[in-house]
This record gives structure tokens, sequence and C-alpha cells, in this order.
């Protein structure tokens, strides 16, 4: 093992044994300007409606299923329902608190209506129809490759990042059945891991540009973001562009203004901005950014802000872009909430479309925390959905807001 992926290693391991000592500490910081109101991030109204839901995956070894809750017009969630995907959900090894320890686990594609979540158990993907606050025809396919951690989706193309093994991505066609295998897709990530990867070594997300012409992949001990232009008929490059990452340990990224991309680094809580080329290499547009808090791995956008889980020790950090582009933490001190003792073990994040909440995933708590985006990008908290699967041997990670 080199000595990046040892020291990143311990430090993850440490946190998930003695999670989390800041909480009562940093409540005391002052995390909103005064007289800041709770309103839409994005500037518009929120409105009830029959798609408001939030969908939570919860990633059991004895069989996965998606926990529904309905949302409503101030972003409380109540329960509404849960259902079997047919697959069983996968525990990575030596992972702390983040089974899966990837972004994109769970996806929802506005434009098909499907909700598709990976089985990283047995090595299939899930795809409910919704309807509302209900899922329905279940299919499931093989992933294509050892154990499914993250979904990439561009028009009617998905692609399956598996970390299993060296590791792949295989490409899926959406259409009115579910996914369909797309011949002559797959594409290995040449890692070095089990069929149960180390956590430390396995991808970190799959993700498409928003113009569809590249897909992205970052790996964490490798360091590096590796791009596949995408060709005709919906396939990759036979290899990628591998770039090295700006800062150690690259995880979760999302993307800006003018397609510039995001990429949260888990070693020192960084965010650099980068620009992808046509050729699939990577310009930094802006150099690492520091939140000060501790393992930064999620990354997702909200309107004009953006929200970062830090699960190191379990707050949020808030972003905002600069008129001219340049990436800034929405105040002094990097927390976008007062964390709780009752939300550790922060992980995944989920944005409803509208930007107006913001839902966390709160692994050794067990619990979905809601939070509705002021305009100034601080987060008030509205709704904590309990009883949730908590880690230990596995625990739930993926999660979606309509």
């Amino acid at each position: 093992m080199s000595r990046h992926k040892s020291r990143f290693r311990t430090k993850l391991t440490a946190v998930g044994a003695g999670l989390l000592a800041t909480a009562g500490v940093a409540t005391t910081m002052s995390i909103a300007s005064a007289g800041e109101s709770a309103e839409s991030g994005s500037g518009r109204t929120v409105r009830a409606g029959a798609d408001h839901a939030v969908f939570v995956q919860g990633n059991e070894l004895d069989g996965n299923t998606i926990h529904v809750f309905r949302r409503g017009d101030d972003g409380g969630l109540t329960p509404a329902g849960r259902y079997a995907t047919g697959g069983r959900g996968g525990n990575q090894t030596d992972a702390p608190t983040d089974s899966l320890a990837s972004q994109g686990s769970l996806v929802y594609d506005d434009r098909s209506g499907l909700l598709l979540a990976v089985n990283a158990g047995s090595g299939t993907v899930t795809s409910f129809r919704v309807k509302g606050e209900k899922l329905m025809d279940r299919r499931v396919v093989r992933s294509g490759g050892k154990f499914p951690s993250g979904i990439a989706v561009s028009g009617r193309l998905a692609y399956v990042m598996n970390a299993g093994g060296k590791g792949s991505v295989q490409g899926f066609r959406i259409g009115a059945r579910g996914l369909t295998p797309l011949h002559g897709s797959k594409r290995s990530l040449g890692l070095d891991n089990e069929d149960v990867p180390l956590f430390t070594s396995s991808p970190g997300q799959a993700g498409f540009t928003p113009d569809g012409k590249a897909l992205v992949v970052t790996t964490k001990a490798a360091n590096t973001i590796e791009v596949f232009p995408m060709r005709r008929g919906g396939v990759p490059s036979r290899k990628p562009v591998v770039n090295r990452s700006a800062s150690g340990v690259p995880f979760a990224f999302t993307f800006g203004t003018g397609g510039r991309m995001l990429v949260a680094e888990a070693e020192k809580s960084t965010v650099t901005t980068y620009r992808v080329r046509e050729d699939g290499t990577l310009k930094t547009v802006q150099r690492p950014l520091s939140n000060g808090q501790d393992t930064l791995c999620w990354l997702e956008r909200a309107g004009k802000f953006f929200y970062g889980g830090n699960t190191g020790n379990s707050t949020v950090s808030g972003y905002r872009e600069s008129a001219g582009g340049k990436l800034e933490l929405t105040n002094d001190v990097g927390i976008a909430t007062p964390p709780s003792a009752k939300s550790q073990g922060v992980i995944d994040l989920a944005v409803t479309r509208d930007g107006s909440f913001l839902y966390v995933q709160n692994a050794t708590s067990g619990t979905v925390d809601g939070f509705r985006v002021g305009e100034k990008g601080s987060l008030t908290k509205v709704t904590t959905a309990k009883d949730l699967p908590a880690f230990g041997e596995s625990g739930m990670e993926g999660i979606v807001a309509r």
C-alpha cells in the first residue's frame, strides 16, 4: 500500500471509530449573516405537488430497499413507503461511515422518469418508474462488473461505475423497459481491487459533463481524474485521458457556471475548479480552496450555491461563485449550518430541482436532515427523518430529492 493511501486510510478509519467531538463546539460559531432570510437559494418559490419526494437508498446487505418520503411545502419529510430493489446492498472494506464510498449511487432521470439504484452486493442495477411517491415497474439488470457503486446519466445514456476488481464503467440505453446494455461500451479503470474494494482505492464518482461530450471518473488513492471523450453511438474512447488531481483524494464533483467542474478532495478538504477540454485534458481554473473542515467528500449544486459534506467532523460547507466566477466560501468559518450531536456521520447530499432544499444523510445516526437554503447560502434545518439504516455492517447511502 502506498504511503499516501495508508495515511488516508488511517485518517478515515480513525474518523469511523471516534466520530465526532466537534459538534458542541462548532454550534457556538456564527453561521448566517445578520438578518438573512431563509428563502430559496434559486430565488424561486416552492410549490406543493405530487412529485415532491425524497428517496433514500437503504443499502441493506440482506436486501436493498428504497425508502420514500413525501416532501411538504416546508421541506418536511413524511414516510411514504419502502420498496425492495431485488438486489443486495454492499459494504466496502474498512469503510468508516460510507458503505459505498461514492456519490451518485441513487439517481433520478427526469427525462425518462426512472429512479436508478445500484445493488453493490449482487452486481446489479435496478430501475423503477416513479409515479409521484410510488415506485413501479421494477426491472433489474447486471451491472457489467463487480460492486457497482455509482451511476451517471446523460440523455438516453446511463453509465454504471463498478468499483470492484480493476473497476469499470458500463454503458446502458435508457428506454421504456428500463436499462439495456450498450454493446462495446465497457471500459476498464485499471484499478487493483478485490471483488469488494478497499474504500480508499475505489472510484469516487462517475458523471457526464453538462454537454454530454465526456464521461468523468475520479479515483481516490490513485489521485486521478479520468476523462473518457464520448464517441458516436454513445461509447467512450478506448482509454481515458488520465489527469493528475491538483489535491489529494479526489472524490465527488459537480459543475458550475460555464461548465466548470468543481472537484471535492478529501485529503485536505479542498475544492479545485477545472475546465474540461475537448481532448479530455483538464485546465486548472482555480487552485484548491480549503474549507477548514475534516474530510470533504460529497459536493452538490443548489442553484447559485454549492454544498459539501465533511464526513470527518459531520459538517456541511457552503460555497458560491463570485461575479467573476471565482469559488468562495459562503462564510468565514466554512460551515453553512451548526452541526448536531444527533446528526453524525455526514455522507451523501441531495438538492431539490429548484435549489430550495438540501437533504443530508447522517450514516452514524441513521437520519436524514432537511435544510432550507437561505438567500445568502446559510442552511436552516426544517426536518429530520429517523430510523433509517445506520452504519454498522453496512449502512444507507444514496439519496435523491425532487
